[in-house]
């Protein structure tokens, strides 16, 4: 039987003999308090308001010799969440106390409206009845720190200070959490130093206060400071102190703080679980973080989630969705952030049906309003090639957030639609939604698959000083991969050696990709010797450099790079191309022999290919990095792992039906124009994912304008 049936079993007890009999004897005023006090704690509104309701009956409800009791009703309406009335019952009241201020003020701060604390504080102090007391600073230095008030926190610790009030210990720890939460690291340290005995909770309140905003090298002050002290550890220290470990991603100190709980024989708690396997998780070690979970007794939503969160962090994209039918085995339901974590995953393996089916529990479950879950949803349509859906999704969302467009300008990026991010952008400004690093990488990667030369200019160097935003490596690749797109080689290569970043190879190998779509081969192979020197393992700078020889003939020099590749033991992955038909996803590599129908797909590749020369098709036999005969390399053209994929699609999946690829590798010459003939071919809609971004071929054309 839970907690909650038990009282309601006891407030019915108590009530029914003397409220709802038909000759009630009805309980004095001290029983009615106690009652609705009780109500209180459990949250038992039905029954609260029964009680209201009789002393309404009883004309006891509002008189002023019965201040208490309207306490009581505030209290009740408050930790009910129910805001309006409980301020209603205060607008009402002929006499306040201070309890009457503190319960009203608890009730806004734990609504999420901080703001109307620091007013009705304002309203107290100069209202001329019970001035603010130690309970009443606590309440106000707590909105202080939800809002990260710092001016009114400095006005409410002078008042504090005026009036006395910081010999309590709690007023300490609120005034320490508070300049901590606001950033102000020297003035909590200051005032740890000022109080003649700060005790752990002191500390702990800086030390929370300073995580909650990721600041963990702050948060090593702290800790050293509190070292000084020799103080006990509670079970909040701890959880601190594993939550700094998590931030610094330091196993050493974790396993250490790990083993100080075990011999001071902690009892561990769902909350000191839940960091510990998010430790671990930071640090790598998902099966100490598993071990964790699994010694858990009690494993409740927010445990499950966080052992989800672990394989997520680490890549185990596949053991998450595993984790969910494990859950719903042991009847716990997800929430909402459940919901997200398994969102993201799906949307990391591009598993469109999954995600179908997760929209439709989110929807039965009640969770489709929730931000966070939104979000999510926006990202797995967009990764995972439905774009539309995302777009349904992001209208009918209701409240946005700056993540929200984020995730749909940097959907429409994805997909080469840098026309749509940029008017999604100019809706985002007109909403006074402020852009911040991740919205800038979203619109200038938008304007580089785009080619909007001047557009993607101008939001670089004019809006990103405008807001305050200083360019970061992802913004000068993108602006790189803009100019040289564009064939503005010199201006990319002077801005890869000027700009005040350090480059990487990414940065470098989108000079030198442009350089071969481009066919400046000679630029290309100065850029391939200049990366391969910076990074003698990048696979991907050896490929482009043998193609480039390749497409000039230069059969020396693609011998000459597998030589080197072969000598640094720098191995080509293999092209793979995946598709999902009937939730069975299938896999084929280029010229693939395993698949168990592959003697049919290889048939029904030649009746396409056939099908399509006629409408112009033409192998693209210069970029094959082989000195074969002509024939040969068209052989070799023909069975890439997208071809076999998209013929795999069309003989399983209904006609008209769209087809999602999705492959590991940047797709070829030869297969972007086969793609582009075979959608006209079949009236199919082709979207194929290639390592660099999406592809919607339609109708005999790409979505990327061959722009990519």
């Amino acid at each position: 039987m839970s907690a909650l049936s038990v009282v309601g079993r006891r407030l019915a007890k108590e009530i029914r003999p003397s409220l709802f009999d038909t000759n009630p004897v009805l309980p004095s005023l001290e029983r009615a308090n106690k009652l609705l006090k009780l109500c209180a704690d459990s949250s038992n509104l039905r029954v609260g308001e029964s009680i209201h309701a009789q002393l309404i009956i009883r004309d006891q409800a509002s008189r002023a010799e019965n201040l208490f009791q309207a306490n009581s009703l505030i209290n009740l309406y408050s930790k009910c969440g129910k805001v309006i009335r409980a301020r209603k019952l205060f607008d009402i009241m002929t006499e306040r106390d201070v309890i009457s201020w503190n319960s009203i003020m608890w009730v806004y701060l734990h609504s999420g409206f901080e703001s109307e604390v620091l007013k009705m504080f304002k309203s107290m102090f100069f209202s001329g009845e019970p001035m603010p007391n130690e309970y009443i600073a606590t309440v106000v230095l707590g909105s202080c720190s939800v809002g990260r008030s710092i001016e009114e926190g400095k006005q409410c610790h002078g008042y504090v200070l005026k009036a006395g009030l910081l010999s309590h210990e709690f007023v300490q720890n609120a005034l320490v959490y508070m300049y901590s939460r606001c950033l102000r690291v020297e003035e909590a340290i200051r005032l740890l130093d000022e109080f003649p005995h700060p005790g752990v909770l002191a500390f702990n309140s800086a030390l929370s206060g300073i995580l909650d905003h990721g600041f963990a090298r702050e948060g090593t002050d702290i800790l050293r400071r509190m070292a000084q002290e020799d103080l006990r550890w509670d079970s909040s220290t701890y959880v601190s102190v594993l939550r700094l470990c998590s931030n610094l991603r330091d196993l050493k100190s974790g396993l250490q703080i790990h083993g100080h709980m075990l011999r001071d024989g902690l009892e561990r708690d769902i909350v000191t679980n839940g960091v510990m396997i998010n430790m671990y998780a930071k640090c790598g070690k998902i099966e100490y973080a598993q071990r964790i979970f699994d010694g858990s007794m009690t494993r409740n939503v927010v445990l499950w989630t966080s052992v989800m969160d672990a394989y997520y962090q680490n890549k185990c994209f596949e053991e998450v969705m595993n984790l969910l039918t494990k859950m719903d085995l042991e009847g716990v339901s997800p929430n909402e952030f459940t919901f997200s974590i398994l969102l993201n995953s799906t949307a990391d393996l591009s598993l469109l049906r999954h995600g179908d089916v997760l929209h439709g529990r989110i929807v039965k479950s009640g969770f489709k309003n929730h931000v966070m879950v939104g979000n999510a949803l926006i990202n797995m349509y967009s990764k995972s090639g439905s774009l539309g859906d995302a777009e349904k999704v992001f209208s009918r969302t209701t409240y946005r957030d700056i993540i929200t467009w984020n995730m749909m300008i940097c959907g429409y990026s994805h997909h080469g639609m840098g026309k749509e991010a940029l008017k999604t952008f100019s809706n985002m400004l007109i909403s006074r939604e402020i852009p911040n690093y991740i919205t800038f990488s979203g619109v200038l990667c938008a304007c580089s698959h785009s080619g909007l030369l001047q557009e993607g200019l101008y939001c670089f160097n004019r809006l990103m000083k405008q807001f305050g935003v200083e360019p970061g490596l992802e913004h000068y690749t993108c602006i790189v991969a803009l100019l040289s797109k564009a064939g503005m080689f010199a201006k990319a290569e002077h801005l890869l050696r000027t700009a005040p970043v350090e480059f990487d190879t990414v940065a470098w190998r989108v000079l030198l990709n442009a350089c071969y779509v481009r066919r400046n081969y000679s630029l290309g192979k100065r850029v391939a010797e200049f990366v391969v020197e910076m990074d003698p393992k990048d696979v991907a700078t050896y490929t482009l450099l043998s193609n480039i020889h390749a497409k000039l003939k230069e059969w020396e020099g693609v011998a000459k790079v597998r030589s080197l590749m072969r000598d640094r033991q720098v191995k080509k992955e293999p092209g793979v191309s995946w598709i999902e038909i009937r939730n069975v996803t299938h896999v084929f590599v280029s010229e693939d022999s395993q698949h168990p129908e592959i003697r049919r797909i290889y048939a029904k590749v030649r009746e396409i290919l056939s099908k399509i020369r006629p409408l112009g098709y033409s192998p693209d036999v210069a970029g094959v990095c082989h000195d074969v005969e002509e024939e040969q390399k068209e052989d070799n053209l023909s069975y890439h792992s997208e071809k076999l994929a998209v013929a795999y699609g069309l003989m399983k999946t209904p006609e008209r039906s769209p087809l999602h690829i999705f492959k590991n590798l940047r797709i070829c010459d030869d297969c972007h124009s086969a793609m582009k003939l075979i959608s006209s071919l079949s009236s199919r809609v082709i979207i194929i994912r290639d390592a660099a971004r999406f592809h919607h071929f339609r109708d005999g054309e790409c979505s990327c304008g061959d722009y990519w």
